[in-house]
């Protein structure tokens, strides 16, 4: 869905119909309609104020995460009684996971209604969770910390969050290799370098070495999600020694 070019001055039927799906993903209706359009202005559509400055979500987008973290961190201090600070943030990072923002942007469908002169089809993955935290944003200027707590209950923690699978869950495959090779005192290196072929799409390729051996190869579009990949093939090389342990 795309918004006329006046979008914050439009009483147009695509205004009507952004109310009536918006309402329904947050379950009320919204106060300020152009709040909400705001949190889905990418920087690519080129929209400015009157005072000329650019609007996107990208503010928003900081607010939401700032909000997203504050309530989630309420929620398990109250859920968790036992649980001591470091069990509380790793647990938050696993509900507030990049990964995990991405899975509900995908699921509520809100990157159909992104203005941007950019094709969605070229959007990275990380669009659909930015745009969750822009909307988040959006509902604590316009209703509030309430409406924040009660919309973030309903959509995040009531269909997705259950303790004890997210206590199992890892985050990071390379970070729980680390600490496993720094607890056994193992020497580890990550070996990486460009691997494009022919490709147009630049790639880079790693070897993970333990103990002077390779025990893991992957290759992706990042540096960062090589060394992810070929960490998480070496802790299913390694599960048995690794939980063991």
């Amino acid at each position: 869905m795309n918004f006329p070019s006046n979008i914050f001055n439009s009483h147009s039927k695509e205004d009507g119909d952004f109310f009536l799906g918006i309402s329904k993903i947050l379950g009320f209706k919204p106060k300020k309609l152009e709040i909400y359009k705001k949190a889905f202005l990418h920087r690519s559509a080129n929209v400015k104020n009157s005072k000329g400055e650019p609007m996107n979500y990208e503010r928003l987008e900081f607010l939401g995460d700032s909000m997203l973290g504050t309530i989630i961190s309420k929620y398990l201090y109250v859920e968790v009684p036992t649980g001591d600070e470091g069990y509380l943030t790793k647990m938050r990072s696993k509900i507030v996971s990049r990964e995990h923002l991405n899975e509900l942007g995908k699921d509520l469908n809100l990157i159909r209604y992104v203005e941007s002169r950019i094709p969605k089809s070229h959007f990275g993955e990380n669009i659909h969770g930015n745009v969750f935290e822009a909307l988040v944003g959006a509902i604590y200027l316009d209703r509030g910390y309430k409406y924040c707590e009660k919309f973030i209950a309903n959509r995040v923690v009531a269909p997705y969050v259950d303790i004890e699978q997210l206590e199992g869950k890892v985050i990071s495959y390379k970070s729980l290799v680390i600490e496993w090779c720094q607890k056994q005192k193992k020497s580890f290196k990550f070996d990486i370098y460009e691997d494009s072929g022919n490709e147009i799409l630049k790639h880079f390729a790693v070897k993970l070495h333990i103990n002077d051996k390779i025990v893991a190869k992957a290759r992706a579009t990042s540096k960062k999600k090589a060394e992810e990949m070929a960490s998480k093939r070496a802790y299913y090389a390694l599960q048995n020694k690794i939980d063991k342990d």
